[in-house]
């Protein structure tokens, strides 16, 4: 078996008793040649642990069968695992086995014979433009809690209308840095999945809230999003504050990041924007992703004609 390149220091650390070498090598291979984001090599890394942890005939990976991954695919459905889970854990699982023939020479690979159950068809919940806005006033409107900073409502304020206005994925957001803003132009530089960076545009509120919020706190270099110590904001302390103006909005669609994206591409396609601007907005790598987005906006056509017309 020829043998990968090892880098001692692996893309996620973990105890040297607990290392799969040819586990790490994947990794690290995905890291550095496909440039797979951080999230992509932990999920990656949980699915193929769990696969050595759940099958009880596991001995080595060159003697896996096409059965042991179906017995575990049963034993996933039958547990109830989702269907987008077992999907990621079986794209980590053709992922490594690709590897395992491509650069290290193994001319064996059960996954070949392994069929998935198909994706269900769940279409995406999106916001109405009155939720939206409701969403986008409440930083600036709602009374300031007595710890937080004195700029944390612009902050709140700029974070929110920059997830409506350009969908950003919440991982992008994050990453952000102040010179990854152009408020001249109106444009973001953003680095998206796989390490692939596009322009999005910034709609005006967006921008003078962006402007509001560097004024205030100073930011003029570094991390554009921070807590109040001054370090660059986790995902989870974003989510939580989009949370916490869900809570106040009183709506009862549970908002998330995610659901300013959905919404955004959503709210482009009912005004006339074509899908394929849409896919470069998003940063899709297939048409086929962003399609979904068009069952929404036909739907609510539907709907609207449902309820307009007399003979519906």
């Amino acid at each position: 078996m020829k043998s990968a390149i090892r880098n001692p220091q692996s893309a996620i650390p973990v105890a040297p008793t607990m290392r799969d070498l040819l586990v790490e090598d994947f990794l690290q291979f995905m890291h550095v040649e496909r440039n797979a984001s951080p999230r992509t090599l932990i999920n990656y890394r949980h699915a193929l642990e769990t696969l050595k942890h759940k099958l009880s005939s596991f001995t080595s990976w060159e003697a896996l069968t096409a059965d042991d991954f179906r017995r575990y695919l049963f034993d996933q459905m039958k547990a109830e695992m989702g269907r987008a889970t077992t999907r990621l854990h079986f794209a980590a699982f053709r992922s490594f086995f690709k590897f395992l023939t491509r650069r290290c020479g193994w001319t064996k690979n059960p996954l070949l014979e392994v069929q998935l159950p198909k994706p269900e068809k769940k279409l995406p919940v999106v916001l109405t433009l009155t939720q939206v806005i409701t969403m986008l006033d409440l930083p600036l409107t709602t009374p300031k809690e007595k710890q937080a900073p004195v700029w944390a409502a612009e902050r709140d304020a700029a974070i929110l209308e920059l997830f409506y206005s350009t969908g950003i994925r919440m991982s992008e957001l994050q990453g952000l840095n102040v010179e990854h803003v152009d408020v001249y132009s109106e444009t973001l530089r953003v680095m998206g999945k796989g390490r692939k960076e596009r322009l999005c545009p910034i709609g005006s509120p967006a921008v003078k809230a962006l402007q509001k919020y560097q004024s205030k706190l100073g930011v003029y270099d570094g991390p554009l999003f921070r807590s109040k110590v001054g370090k660059r904001m986790s995902t989870v302390a974003i989510t939580d504050i989009v949370q916490k103006y869900w809570k106040l909005s009183g709506m009862p669609i549970h908002v998330t990041p995610h659901k300013f994206r959905h919404s955004f591409a959503t709210h482009l396609l009912n005004n006339g924007a074509d899908l394929r601007s849409v896919q470069t907005l998003l940063g899709h790598a297939s048409l086929s992703t962003t399609q979904i987005y068009t069952h929404v906006s036909t739907q609510r056509m539907k709907e609207v004609y449902d309820g307009a017309h007399p003979r519906a």
